[in-house]
Parts: C-alpha cells; structure tokens; sequence
C-alpha cells in the first residue's frame, strides 16, 4: 500500500512536473506548430492564388501574343504583297531601261560601222579617183580641157562687187587711205612735168625723208598728229627740209604732213608709196613699164622658191648696206633693168618689219595697178595657151571691172584646172583642191 502510495505519490510529482515545466514549453512548441501549419497553410492559399493568376497572366498574354502573332503576320504578308509589286514595277522599268541602252547602244555601233565603212569606201574611192584623174590628165589635151571647162564656168560667173585693193592702201584704215590718196593725187600732180633724172632724184629724197622718220620717232610723232590746222606741221616740214631737198620733193612732204593719218607708221609708210610712185613714174617716162613689171614679177617667183633669200633680205636688224649688196649679188648686171633695180633696192632698203617676198609682191601689183590693170596670180598644172591666156583675161576684166594683169605660176600638183587669186579674193577651181575637198567630206 504504501508502495502504491508511494508510487502514486511519485506519479503525482511526475505529473506536477510535466504539467509545471514539460507542458508548457509542449504546448508552446504545439502552438508555434500549428502557427507555422497555419501560416503555411495560408501562404499555399497565396502561392495559389498567385499560380492561378499566374496562369491566367499567362493565358492572357499567350492570347495578346497569338494576336499580335496573327497582326504581324497580316502587316508581313501585306508588306510582302507590297514589296513584290514594287519590285515587279522596278524590274519593269529596269528592264525597259536595259532594253533602251541596249538599243541605243546598237544604234550607235550601227552608226560607227556605217561610218567606218563609208570612210574606208570614200578614202577607196577618193584614192582610186586620185588615181584615175592623175592618168587621165596626164594626157596634156585632158589636162588643158579641164581648164577650158573652168574658163567657161567663169565665164558665167555674175560680175564680182569685191573691191581690189593692192600694196599699201589694202593695209590702211579709212582715213589712213583718204590720206594716201590725196597724196598719191598730188604726186601725179607734181610728177607729170619732171624728168626722169629728177623723178629718181624725188625717189632718193623722199626715201631719206622715211629714214630719218624712222630714226626720230618724236618728229614723226609730231607731223603725224591729228590737227585741224595742218599748217603748223606744214612750216616744220619747211623748215626742216627747204633748201636740202627738191621742191618737187618738199612740196610732196608737205602735202603728207597736212594729211590727217589714222596711225603715225601710217604717214611714214604713205611716204615710202610715193617714194615707190616716183619711180614708177620714171619707168613710164622712159617707156620701160613693161620691163619693169616682168623683173618684179620675176624676182618674186625667185623669193617665193628661196625662203633663206627672203629670211636675210628681210632681217631689218641687219644693216640695209649688206642686205643691199646680197640684193646685187642675185640681180647680177645681166639683162637686168635699172628702174626695176632701183624699185627692188629701195624695198629691201626700207624694209622694216615686213617680208621681202610680200613687199616686191606688193610693189609688183603697185606697177600693175598704175596701169589701172589689177594683178590676177593664176597657178595652173601646165602653161596655158596664148588663146586660154586671152580668154582668161577677158574673162576677168569682165569680172572684175578693170583691166586684168594674169602672173601665171605653173604648179603640176594641182593636177589640172586653174587656182586664181585676186586681191584678197581666191577662186579655186583646181583638180587637186576638188580631190582634196572630197577627202575632207570623209567622215572620221
């Protein structure tokens, strides 16, 4: 019994000691356990909750994307409707363009090959024509029918209006030229009553009177300056040159200085003419104009075949005393007439700036011309007959107005017809300028 007492005794403490100090912290430890149970229990609520708005998020965005899927896929197949038309539209242009190059580009190899074919036919042609013509006319009877073909031509030709100027005049301006014939007209004033002694004696004087011009430029200036009243230069002239000179020749130089000049080289050249006058003067007064005009012309063909001669005759630099003496030494003192000779010697002595060979061109037309003939320089493959020569002039004094002086220069390589130059005017009606002109027609 008192075991059982005791052992219920013990039991009761057990018991008292659990329920003091074991069940509390049990029952705590319970409480916190199911805390945590309810919290967890709670938070799996949420956690569902966020899944089952997690998966309708999901299922909402799947539907936006499958839309926005579905609009792309649209926008792309419109795009691509779009783009294709576009390309289909630029390969159509492209290719309309290509199509265009490409005939354009034919057309213009066409061209080239028409071309190139007519220029190797035209050049076969010409060359075979050149070959044709040159045997053909190498019989002298063609040859001179081919210049009978061309007076004809000419000779219904409309009389020309061009008016021929030769020598000195054809280089001056308008006033310039009044000026020279005015004083040209008192030459032949002057001139009708001397001599030939004293017509060389005007030509020598009035060539020192272009010299001394030449070397006082200040004195030229001066008597060739533009004035109303001319008298002040005429007493300078008088002054300077009465007593040392003819009257014929200070009543010359007068005239010149109270003329009014365009250019101050004007008024020294219009001396140097009349110096030339004064000897053409003195070739009619001895009745050697003929000679005279054939040893001009003459010299002139010996210029026109001897540059180095016209090279040194005209170097103005060198002293005129040795381009004189070289002068001489082609002249000789055979059959040469001493009016041409002086005419000749003066040129080269008053040249300065000009060439030999246009000068005694222009001095031989100047003879010419006082004859109130004009020069007509005619080239011709052969010489002409004294009948075509006949017919040639008459054919171009009707022309031209004027008596016609014909200088005929035999050239071969114009083949046949005639080249004919008066004055400033050419009428080319030569075989080889025809031939020429076919070649230049060839396209390149």
């Amino acid at each position: 019994m008192s075991i059982f007492i005791g052992q219920l005794i013990g039991f009761a403490v057990i018991a008292f000691i659990i329920v003091k100090w074991v069940v509390p912290p049990v029952r705590n430890l319970m409480q916190k356990q199911q805390d945590a149970v309810r919290t967890a229990l709670a938070e799996s609520a949420s956690a569902a909750q966020k899944l089952a708005d997690a998966d309708a998020m999901h299922a909402k965005a799947l539907a936006d994307a499958n839309a926005e899927a579905s609009r792309v896929t649209d926008e792309a197949k419109q795009d691509s409707t779009r783009i294709a038309a576009q390309l289909e539209e630029q390969a159509g242009v492209e290719a309309e363009r290509i199509k265009a190059q490409g005939a354009q580009q034919i057309q213009l190899m066409h061209q080239q090959v028409v071309r190139q074919l007519r220029g190797e036919l035209g050049a076969e042609a010409v060359q075979k024509a050149d070959e044709l013509v040159r045997a053909h006319l190498a019989d002298s009877a063609a040859q001179a029918a081919t210049v009978d073909r061309f007076l004809a031509e000419l000779d219904e030709m409309a009389p020309s209006s061009v008016v021929i100027e030769t020598g000195a005049s054809a280089r001056l301006r308008a006033t310039s030229r009044a000026a020279l014939t005015a004083l040209t007209s008192e030459f032949d004033s002057v001139a009708g009553g001397l001599d030939a002694d004293r017509l060389s004696k005007v030509a020598d004087e009035l060539v020192s009177v272009v010299e001394l011009l030449r070397s006082e430029q200040v004195l030229a200036k001066h008597l060739a300056v533009p004035s109303d009243d001319a008298s002040a230069k005429a007493n300078l002239a008088d002054r300077l040159f009465s007593g040392k000179v003819d009257e014929s020749t200070l009543k010359l130089v007068r005239t010149a200085v109270s003329q009014r000049w365009s250019a101050e080289a004007d008024l020294v050249l219009g001396i140097e003419h009349t110096a030339r006058l004064a000897l053409l003067k003195r070739a009619e007064v001895t009745g050697e104009v003929d000679a005279v005009e054939d040893q001009l012309f003459r010299f002139g063909r010996i210029l026109d075949e001897e540059p180095r001669l016209v090279g040194l005759l005209s170097d103005y630099t060198a002293p005129a005393q040795d381009r004189i003496g070289l002068l001489d030494k082609v002249l000789g003192n055979n059959d040469v007439n001493q009016t041409a000779k002086a005419l000749l010697t003066q040129t080269v002595r008053l040249l300065h700036g000009e060439r030999a060979d246009e000068a005694v061109l222009d001095l031989a037309e100047l003879a010419v011309a006082r004859r109130g003939e004009v020069v007509a320089h005619v080239s011709a493959a052969a010489d002409l007959s004294d009948a075509q020569r006949t017919r040639l002039s008459d054919v171009l004094a009707r022309i031209y107005g004027r008596p016609v002086y014909v200088q005929l220069n035999v050239d071969p390589e114009l083949l046949g017809g005639l080249s004919i130059a008066v004055g400033d005017e050419v009428i080319d009606g030569s075989i080889a300028s025809r031939l020429a002109a076919a070649q230049a027609q060839l396209p390149d």
